[in-house]
């Protein structure tokens, strides 16, 4: 599936998140529990929503985990449901939810009711990152960094544009120069990090993102096996940390094995980006800067629905507060014509004709049911009534009109003053993991290990890797190229190959350098 613009979700995610909220008590819930609650709102199987469940879990954002989750950086999967619990964190329950200002809609079979969308005052898809595959298209969103996002909104809100790049959980080095703001046609290169821990040691530490250290590991064993780079043992201790050891063999140098390693193995991997999300009901391909100034406008617009029913219900405490204070006070309840009503029809007649002397003070017409309201008030609050209470509290609630007012007339400095405190409440421990840099290019035949002899047949005119019988020519990589000149003087040069004819009366072959100035022919 696709995610959503307004809230980053999958349905299978948005649904599982409205699963949990629905059991939200505070306590942690069997994985299967909640797996078989989101099976009301998604007709799928419940493996898939196990693994979507485990993917946001994985993510550390917005369900606080308990048991084994597995670990996206090694490969290792999580334990079976029942074995693992879930609730959902501060975080989510901060920014996620709001039942006033969510759009309702039924689910499948028409027994519940599922979001639309979920009210998220956060540019939750660019943090989490996505990828799917929907019918005829794909999408695949770049992580990125908390608290770069919410200074970019910051950055929106005061008109200026934002200018992303991504940030990967599992860290390591990437180079940005051509990632195109996250469109189609962008490309990122992400690299592990490499120590050299001395002349026969280097360590990875971190991984790119998309690896795991297994297939990081089965990589390097490939590369070495076909004699691309030379090592003697790779060990793997990784643990809470990355952690994987190369020792390498006699007389090779680490610099060397360093930049072979990046460009015969997943140390460095290129990751092209295509960011598709669902807006107005039709998918769109936009660029990741587009996609979180459309997030922040949206933010600040649930911000000012939030303030609007405040407002609202705030308003109506106060004319109920004022209804209830002239009712007790001009002893209303003890009207002769109150007292003998023998309907609610009456009654209502009677306490319009009472009221109307204060009407104009109200925001609202009195309407019946308020007048309902006034009648269920048990004889014992009406007589305990304390005048001077209830000033102070209408005093508080009109302090508090006057503030959700101010906000509402400065709502743009209001948003920046809730992404501040998202950052300060929930930016410790998110600063950025992966390393910005510009890679140099390396080029693959000039770090490549001599892995094979070429050699050459003069009278027949052929030149490889298998003519063992002929005469020998030099050690080479499977990616040099060979340099043959002929009797008749003419000259080409090839690439490497097991046997390829270059034309009788060879007169000179030799492993062709390119850029070498040194060499005279």
């Amino acid at each position: 599936a696709v995610p959503h613009i307004h809230d980053g979700l999958k349905p299978v995610q948005r649904r599982i998140l409205h699963s949990l909220k629905e059991m939200d008590d505070g306590r942690f819930n069997k994985a299967a529990n909640v797996i078989g609650n989101t099976m009301k709102y998604h007709p799928h199987g419940d493996a898939s929503i196990g693994d979507a469940m485990v993917q946001i879990g994985q993510k550390s954002l917005l369900i606080d985990c308990q048991g084994n989750w597995g670990d996206p950086v090694t490969g290792d999967s999580a334990a079976a449901p029942r074995y693992i619990e879930a609730r959902l964190s501060k975080f989510a329950l901060d920014v996620v939810f709001n039942p006033d200002t969510t759009e309702w809609q039924s689910s499948y079979d028409g027994r519940n009711k599922e979001p639309v969308t979920l009210p998220v005052k956060f540019p939750l898809l660019l943090a989490q990152g996505a990828e799917g595959i929907a019918v005829g298209l794909a999408t695949k969103v770049m992580p990125h960094n908390f608290i770069e996002l919410i200074d970019a909104s910051i950055e929106i809100l005061k008109g200026n544009r934002p200018d992303l790049l991504p940030d990967f959980p599992t860290g390591g080095l990437a180079d940005c120069s051509a990632y195109n703001e996250g469109q189609r046609g962008g490309k990122i290169r992400v690299r592990a990090k490499i120590e050299e821990r001395d002349k026969k040691t280097l360590a990875i530490t971190e991984v790119p993102f998309s690896t795991t250290t297994g297939s990081l590991i089965d990589s390097v064993i490939s590369a070495n096996d076909k004699g691309k780079i030379r090592i003697k043992k790779i060990e793997d201790n990784t643990a809470k940390d990355v952690e994987i050891i190369i020792h390498l063999a006699p007389g090779i140098s680490p610099d060397v094995t360093i930049d072979a390693l990046y460009a015969f193995t997943d140390c460095e991997v290129s990751i092209s980006p295509n960011t598709c999300v669902i807006k107005e009901n039709k998918p769109h391909f936009m660029s990741v800067n587009d996609i979180l100034t459309e997030s922040t406008v949206f933010t600040r617009e649930l911000l000012k629905q939030e303030l609007e029913i405040r407002l609202a219900e705030l308003k109506e405490r106060i004319f109920f507060s004022s209804l209830l204070k002239i009712f007790i006070q001009n002893g209303m309840y003890k009207n002769p014509d109150y007292e003998s009503s023998g309907n609610f029809e009456a009654v209502v007649k009677v306490l319009n004709k009472l009221f109307a002397p204060f009407t104009p003070q109200f925001y609202r017409p009195i309407l019946p049911e308020d007048f309902k309201k006034l009648i269920d008030k048990p004889m014992s609050s009406i007589t305990r009534f304390d005048v001077k209470k209830a000033d102070e509290q209408m005093k508080s609630l009109e302090n508090e009109i006057k503030e959700v007012n101010k906000h509402l007339k400065h709502l743009t400095e209001y948003a920046i003053d809730w992404f501040i405190k998202l950052k300060e409440k929930f930016g410790k421990g998110r600063e950025r993991k992966t390393e910005l840099r510009v890679f140099d290019r390396v080029e693959a035949a000039q770090v490549a290990l001599a892995n094979v002899k070429m050699y050459m047949n003069r009278t027949d005119g052929f030149v490889g890797t298998v003519l063992k019988k002929d005469e020998f020519i030099g050690d080479c990589s499977d990616l040099d190229e060979i340099i043959v000149f002929r009797e008749d003087g003419k000259f080409l040069v090839t690439k490497v190959q097991e046997k390829v004819f270059v034309g009788k009366d060879i007169m000179h072959a030799a492993i062709f350098k390119k850029n070498d100035e040194r060499t005279v022919y």
